[in-house]
This record gives C-alpha cells, sequence and structure tokens, in this order.
C-alpha cells in the first residue's frame, strides 16, 4: 500500500507547540492577520511550475516551443530568471485560461509524488482557524500553483505568482503584476492585501529573503533539499542566516 511521503516532513511536537505559542502571542499583540508563504520547497517538495511545464510539453500541449524545451529554460533561468519565470507564462498565449488550469489540476493529480509538507499543513490548518488570512507567493507562475495550494484549503485567489493578462478568456503575452521573486514577492503581496505586510512569513530560498523581511512578527525557514538537490546550498545558507537572526527555522 503507497504510503504519501508527506509523514516524512512533521514537525516535532515541541517545536509545532512552539510555533502555534508564538502565533497565538503575535495575533494577541494586534498582530495583522495575514501570513505569507512561499511555495516550492516550503509547502512542497517539488517546484511546481517546472513540473506543469513539463506536463505541458511532454503532452504536446503547447505550440512554437523550442526544439528542447527543457534545456531552453534552464538556460533562460540561469542568465535571467525572471525572465523564465514569465515565459512559462507567455507560452500558454491563446489558451483558454480555464483549460490552462485543467491542466494544472492534470499536473498535480498524476504527479508521482507532489510530497506535500504534514507539518505546515497543521501550521496552515491552525492560522485558518485563527481566522488568519494565508497566502501563497510563489516565483512559479500563478496557474500552476494554484491547484497544488488548494491540497492546504487555500483558495486560488489567495495565490500570489507570475501571471500575463487574460482578455476574453484567452491568456494573452503581456506581464500582469510584479515578478514575484526576491523584492517583486512583497510588492505582489502588498498590491494583495492592501499595503498589509504579514505577521508570518515561511521560506526555504535566498529568493524569499525579502518575504520573510516583510513579515512584522515571525518568519520560519525550511529546510528539506538532500545534498544532491539544487536547493541545498541555499537551504543552508538560511538556515544558518535565521539562526543568527533567531528566527524560527527547521531542518527535516
Amino acid at each position: 500500500m503507497h504510503v504519501s511521503k508527506d509523514i516524512m516532513f512533521r514537525f516535532t511536537d515541541d517545536f509545532l507547540k512552539k510555533v502555534k505559542a508564538e502565533i497565538d502571542n503575535a495575533l494577541k499583540q494586534g498582530a495583522e492577520p495575514i501570513a505569507a508563504f512561499d511555495a516550492d520547497g516550503t509547502l512542497w517538495a517539488t517546484d511546481m511550475g517546472e513540473s506543469f511545464f513539463k506536463y505541458q510539453f511532454h503532452n504536446e500541449l503547447i505550440d512554437g516551443l523550442p526544439e528542447n524545451p527543457w534545456e531552453y529554460y534552464v538556460d533562460l533561468h540561469e542568465r535571467e530568471p525572471e525572465v523564465s519565470y514569465l515565459w512559462l507564462a507567455q507560452i500558454n498565449k491563446g489558451k483558454n485560461i480555464e483549460e490552462v488550469r485543467k491542466w494544472a489540476r492534470e499536473t498535480v493529480r498524476t504527479h508521482p509524488d507532489i510530497m506535500t509538507f504534514a507539518g505546515q499543513k497543521e501550521i496552515v490548518n491552525y492560522l485558518h482557524s485563527r481566522k488568519v488570512k494565508v497566502y501563497v507567493v510563489t516565483a512559479s507562475i500563478k496557474w500552476a500553483v494554484e491547484p497544488a495550494a488548494a491540497l492546504y484549503n487555500i483558495p486560488q485567489e489567495n495565490v500570489i505568482g507570475v501571471k500575463t493578462k487574460v482578455e476574453n478568456g484567452l491568456v494573452t503575452t503581456e506581464q500582469e503584476g510584479p515578478i514575484t521573486y526576491k523584492e517583486g514577492k512583497v510588492k505582489g503581496l502588498l498590491e494583495a492585501t492592501g499595503g498589509k505586510l504579514p505577521f508570518y512569513a515561511a521560506g526555504n530560498s535566498h529568493g524569499d529573503l525579502p518575504l520573510l523581511e516583510s513579515a512584522t512578527h515571525l518568519k520560519m525557514v525550511l529546510h528539506s533539499a538532500p545534498q544532491h538537490n539544487v536547493l541545498y546550498e541555499t537551504e543552508q545558507k538560511m538556515i544558518a542566516l535565521a539562526k543568527e537572526r533567531n528566527w524560527l527555522h527547521y531542518s527535516f
């Protein structure tokens, strides 16, 4: 029988108790009831934007892609990450947005193992129980992350990510909103909250640092990437920074 690997990503009871207590203390102090979570590496052990892209080109859903779409994307990402994030939205030009969202749901449904983090589910559920509005702020395209966020009962309107304008139901190539990477994550969140900062923020990589620093009360850094993973080094550095600054931190 298959057992979901999210059991591997539980917090200890003591850590969970500590986080809940600090959430309660912050809210009692009058903290704004807004929380923001990075997506990939913070809520699940995969990159949903890249997984969605792979689903699209493996199933030949997008026309006009380069001859080697994955290699093209990787090269572009290494040179100009912001441009690469936008490109993953732009390639959907002319597609009906509901069809794109259907593909995203299928990506999540057929993913070999999305590996959501059980510990984070407990935190998100607790925040919801305390009437905190929870946002996901991602550098992946918004549409790819929405169905994964739904696994945490976070509605699609609370997913802030890279996107292009939709006109008459069809995706265009025109950027809409900021590229939600580094400082752009804070900008995108503030646009969604009417200028209100989160009291709680969670992330795992250096790209999340501005979002973490924007939190007024609690900042949590997670480390889950194995040593061979591309995120291992940045997560190690973020854990070290969290220890230095006395932020919440946890290594799975």
